[in-house]
């Protein structure tokens, strides 16, 4: 029986529990997303929420409040401020959590812990279907003329031109040189006949 055992203790000491769990809620403010294992990011968002819920209430009290946990001034008028705005309306429910599958190293259980309604998520489809129709603007049609014209390009007429350039290179260039192997070959034969010739006159 689990009796007045409340939340996970994550197998760390209740001090490193706490500043563990106050750095990722700051991260998490901070980028608005992080990737953690699934029992810290159920742990995490515990905190997050009660943070975000002080920041809508507002007052110095709550300001003190939530930097026990935050200790980042930029991120406490984050949370008073646009947070604030953001969920003005939402009565909680102000995270999300994404199950990514499995760690390979430990198979141990992702998730991605996110805040909700968060502008980078809305921004990203934006920026691919600009990625997309860059490569059509960059395409440069041929010009009408050399297609009325019959003409070839410009790209079709120089190689060509550098194909009989080439041609007339190799016709004016003197014969390569033969192998040292074939030279060798070439002075024995010459030489086998006239070895014969003197053996000739020898037996006469």
């Amino acid at each position: 029986m689990r009796h007045r055992v409340a939340f996970r203790k994550l197998n760390r000491t209740t001090s490193h529990r706490l500043a563990m769990l106050g750095n990722m809620v700051s991260s998490l403010l901070e980028h608005e997303a992080i990737r953690t294992t699934l029992p810290k990011a159920k742990e995490a968002r515990r905190v997050a929420e009660r943070i975000i819920t002080l920041g809508k209430r507002g007052g110095l009290s709550n300001v003190r409040l939530a930097a026990r946990t935050i200790h980042n001034k930029t991120l406490l008028s984050k949370v008073f401020g646009d947070l604030k705005d953001r969920y003005a309306e939402r009565p909680g429910g102000y995270t999300r959590i994404i199950r990514l599958g499995y760690r390979p190293g430990d198979s141990a259980e992702v998730a991605l812990l996110e805040l909700v309604d968060r502008p980078a998520a809305e921004e990203k489809p934006e920026k691919t279907e600009k990625a997309e129709k860059k490569p059509k603007a960059e395409r440069t049609p041929e010009p009408e003329e050399k297609k009325a014209k019959g003409e070839a390009p410009e790209s079709e007429a120089k190689p060509r031109k550098k194909a009989k350039k080439e041609v007339a290179a190799k016709a004016g260039e003197p014969k390569a040189k033969p192998s040292k192997g074939r030279a060798s070959k070439e002075r024995a034969e010459e030489k086998r006949p006239q070895t014969k010739a003197k053996k000739s006159g020898k037996s006469k």
